[in-house]
C-alpha cells in the first residue's frame, strides 16, 4: 500500500484535508514525512505502515467459538500490509479469565476462526494470534505462580453482569509446569493451522506468565522462582517450545514489566524487562512488545521510568503500546524508541484508524461501556466511518439549507 491508498478524491476527503493541515501545523508530520506511515519489514512480512491493532479482549465469543461478527470487526480495521494481533485467545478450558473470550485448544475453535482469518488476509493484512492463561485472574479453580489471592478489584462470572472476588488460586507445583508449556505449544500449532500469519504470547497484564515474571506476586522458592532468571524461566520455557512448534520467524512476545493490573507489580521493573530482554535475545523471534511506563493501572500514569533501556538490550524488532497518540506515536518511530506503535481503545472506535491518522482527520471517541459487553454489533462494528460520518454531516447541511430556504 502506497501513500495513494489514501489519496482523497472525495468532498468528505477535503474536509479531512483541512484536518490535516491543522494537525500537521500542531506536530511537523505531514503525510509524506509520517513516520507510523513509513513501510517496514517485519521478518517474512512486508508492512506497508507501522501502526498496529494492539490485542483487545473484546468478549464476544460466544462458548469461546470466535463468531461471524469478529469476521467483520477484524476486517473492518485491516488495511493492505497491516499487522493486526488477535484479542487474547485461551490455550486450555482453564485459561479464561473473563466471559465470552475464544479458545484455540479445539478442532471446533479451529474451524471457527478460519473464515475471521480469512477476512483479514482477504483484505491484504496480516494476523497473528495472541495466545494466553489467565493464571489466578479467573473465577474457576484458578492456578498460579503462587497461592496469593488478588485482592483488589472483582472478577467478572460467567454470565457477563454478576461480579465476586477473586478466587484464592492453587500454585502450580514444578512437576505441573511443563503441561501448561505444551498447552500454549499446541495452542500455537493449532493458531498456525487455523490460518494465522503468527503467535503472540501473552506475557504481561498480570496474567499467568506475568505471574511468574513479577516479584510481587512470584513467592516460589524453586527454580522458577526468586532471581530474576529464575522468574523469567517459565517464560523462556514456553518461548523454546512455541518456537520449536512453528518457528522463531513467526513468533513475537507482549510484556508489561510496569504495569501493575490484578495486582502485579514489580520492585525493578527496568531490570526485570531488561533480563527478560537479554534472555529473549537467544530465541530470535521476531518481535517483542513492550506495554510503556505511562501506561500502568485503568488510567494512564506518567512516570519518570522508561522503556529505553529495554529497547536497547533487545536486539529484534521491537514495538510499544499504551496511550499513544498520533504525535507520540510518530516520535517513538522517528527516535528509534520502537519499529512499530500499537494503539488500542481507538482503533476499535475507528475502524478506518489508519486512514484518520493519515489525514489528520478527528477520531470518534470510544465508549468504555461497550469495550466488554456481549452485543454483537454496538460497540464493536457500528462505529463510523469517515465517509459516514461526511455524508451524514452534509446531509444535515443540506437540510438545514432546505428550511431556511423554506
Amino acid at each position: 500500500m502506497g501513500l495513494e491508498y489514501f489519496a482523497v478524491t472525495s468532498a468528505a476527503g477535503a474536509k479531512s484535508d483541512d484536518a490535516e493541515k491543522k494537525s500537521d501545523s500542531c506536530n511537523g508530520d505531514s503525510l509524506q514525512s509520517m513516520p507510523l506511515l513509513t513501510p517496514y519489514q517485519l521478518g517474512r512480512f512486508q508492512l506497508s505502515h507501522r501502526i498496529v491493532l494492539a490485542p483487545l479482549t473484546r468478549c464476544r465469543a460466544y462458548n469461546a467459538l470466535p463468531q461471524p461478527h469478529a469476521a467483520i470487526y477484524y476486517a473492518q480495521r485491516t488495511t493492505p500490509g497491516c499487522l493486526l494481533i488477535s484479542e487474547a485467545t485461551g490455550i486450555s478450558e482453564s485459561a479464561s479469565g473473563y466471559p465470552c473470550t475464544p479458545g484455540i485448544w479445539s478442532q471446533e475453535q479451529i474451524e471457527a476462526w478460519k473464515p475471521v482469518v480469512k477476512a483479514v488476509h482477504d483484505k491484504g493484512g496480516y494476523f497473528f494470534c495472541q495466545i494466553w492463561h489467565a493464571g489466578r485472574v479467573s473465577h474457576t479453580a484458578p492456578v498460579s505462580s503462587t497461592n496469593k489471592r488478588i485482592r483488589h478489584g472483582k472478577v467478572t462470572l460467567p454470565s457477563g453482569k454478576e461480579q465476586a472476588d477473586y478466587s484464592t488460586p492453587r500454585a502450580l507445583t514444578t512437576e505441573e509446569i511443563p503441561q501448561y508449556v505444551q498447552q500454549f505449544r499446541i495452542a500455537a500449532r493449532n493458531a498456525i493451522e487455523a490460518g494465522f500469519d503468527g503467535v503472540d504470547i501473552h506475557g504481561g497484564h498480570g496474567y499467568l506468565v506475568d505471574q511468574f515474571l513479577k516479584d510481587g506476586v512470584n513467592d516460589r522458592t524453586d527454580k522458577y522462582g526468586g532471581s530474576i532468571e529464575n522468574r523469567c524461566r517459565f517464560a523462556m520455557e514456553v518461548v523454546e517450545a512455541v518456537a520449536k512448534e512453528i518457528g522463531s520467524s513467526r513468533l513475537g512476545i507482549r510484556i508489561s514489566p510496569f504495569a501493575d493490573f490484578a495486582d502485579a507489580t514489580d520492585s525493578d521493573p527496568v531490570a526485570l524487562g531488561v533480563q527478560f530482554a537479554t534472555s529473549l535475545n537467544k530465541y530470535n523471534l521476531l518481535y517483542m512488545h513492550c506495554v510503556e511506563p505511562r501506561m500502568k493501572a485503568a488510567g494512564e500514569i506518567e512516570t519518570d521510568q522508561s522503556s529505553w533501556p529495554i529497547r536497547k538490550a533487545y536486539k529484534n524488532s521491537f514495538s510499544v503500546g499504551g496511550g499513544f497518540t498520533r504525535a507520540d506515536g510518530n516520535e517513538a518511530i522517528r527516535s528509534g524508541k520502537a519499529d512499530r506503535v500499537e494503539f488500542g481503545r481507538l482503533f476499535p472506535a475507528n475502524p478506518d484508524f489508519v486512514k484518520r491518522f493519515a489525514l489528520g482527520a478527528p477520531l470518534n471517541k470510544y465508549k468504555r461501556e461497550f469495550f466488554y459487553t456481549q452485543d454483537p454489533v454496538i460497540g464493536y462494528t457500528n462505529y463510523p466511518f469517515l465517509e459516514q460520518q461526511n455524508l451524514q454531516e452534509d446531509l444535515k447541511n443540506l437540510k438545514d439549507l432546505n428550511l431556511k430556504a423554506s
